[in-house]
């Protein structure tokens, strides 16, 4: 469960990115954060992945406290995360397989376990069998879903993605967000960052709109408008 309650960030340069945000994303959920650009957006999701800290009010992820959170718990904390990015961000000179296996061995996992784990994983996302291929031999949209199985290789609670299909054309963002539909009813809580109109507007889900730094509206089976 993700809890912001009347937080409050302003960065070192003067910028106010929120404004009294609460914000409560109960286990299981799926939710669409949307907004314009500058919106304050990009500043939850850093909130809640514990890159950056609250200036005022309380912030709650998956059973930590993030206002008095000790360093040596902040990997803990994030091992109940999986991020997805708009760039992909794997690594190009690993196979697949080998993407998946290094974020399995950073927590500790066996040999047994990224054997059992692995495969399970990208048959979910639809890359069966492509376990030994490189990230360039595969198309955008195959290597959205890599990125995807990497963030769930681990069993997180909660998916974060971050404008996971900026880089897509239409029907593979559609694809990708089905994946993550398919995610969601696995019990996994997903939080999906977009400003992608059509897409959040396809999907009768949770959708909460901020700008300026402020919730201005938060609506489950929501509508993204033309104005929020």
């Amino acid at each position: 469960m993700i809890r912001l309650i009347d937080v409050y960030k302003e960065y070192e340069n003067g910028t106010r990115a929120l404004k009294g945000v609460n914000l409560r994303i109960d286990d299981g959920e799926f939710v669409f954060l949307v907004g314009p650009s500058g919106s304050g957006k990009s500043t939850v999701i850093k909130l809640i992945t514990g890159e950056i800290a609250v200036t005022k009010g309380r912030l709650m992820v998956n059973g930590y406290n993030l206002n008095n959170i000790k360093p040596r718990q902040l990997p803990y904390m994030r091992r109940t995360l999986g991020v997805v990015f708009q760039d992909f961000r794997l690594i190009q000179k690993k196979t697949v397989y080998e993407n998946l296996a290094f974020v399995m061995r950073a927590i500790g996992a066996s040999p047994k376990e990224l054997r059992r784990r692995i495969p399970y994983v990208l048959e979910l996302v639809g890359l069966d069998g492509k376990g030994s291929n490189y990230p360039g031999q595969l198309s955008g949209g195959e290597q959205q879903r890599v990125a995807i199985a990497r963030a769930l290789v681990n069993n997180p609670s909660m998916i974060i993605a971050d404008e996971p299909t900026g880089n897509l054309d239409p029907q593979r963002s559609l694809e990708i967000m089905m994946l993550l539909e398919r995610i969601n009813e696995l019990d996994t809580t997903v939080l999906v960052v977009t400003h992608e109109r059509a897409l959040v507007n396809h999907f009768s889900k949770r959708v909460v709109a901020i700008e300026d730094g402020r919730i201005m509206s938060d609506e489950t089976g929501g509508y993204y408008g033309e104005t929020v």
